[in-house]
């Protein structure tokens, strides 16, 4: 049997700093429930056409890190939900138990290890 309480407590801990990395290089859109990239306050000023490439680089990466950032909190308010729900563990194909070591390495897990690249 599964101790769901260590893995929730891994999922809000988790969950906490995603949220945390996030308010650094976004912000929470409540009409979309989305994050947003915002730009780096500190490149805001006059620019040259230099600076300006610079800072569309910048965007474009933290546009990219939200993107990779919201997708794991997603996958961690889910693995949250599931606990609530009593369905945490099971693999979202097959319905067999998702492995312990595979939980261990990664708590919001969705499948098995015969199912991983599903």
């Amino acid at each position: 049997m599964i101790n769901t309480n260590h893995f929730k407590e891994k999922l809000e801990t988790e969950k906490k700093s995603l949220e945390e990395e996030l308010g650094q290089i976004a912000i929470f859109n409540t009409e979309t429930n989305i994050w947003e990239a915002t730009p780096d306050q500190d490149m805001m000023g006059e620019i040259d056409d230099n600076d300006a490439a610079d800072r569309f680089e910048d965007f474009e990466e933290r546009t990219a890190m939200t993107t990779t950032l919201q997708t794991r909190l997603s996958d961690v308010k889910r693995a949250l939900d599931k606990i609530e729900a009593g369905t945490y563990g099971l693999c979202e194909v097959s319905g067999e138990p998702i492995e312990e070591d595979r939980l261990e390495a990664n708590p919001a897990a969705r499948t098995n290890k015969a199912h991983m690249n599903n």
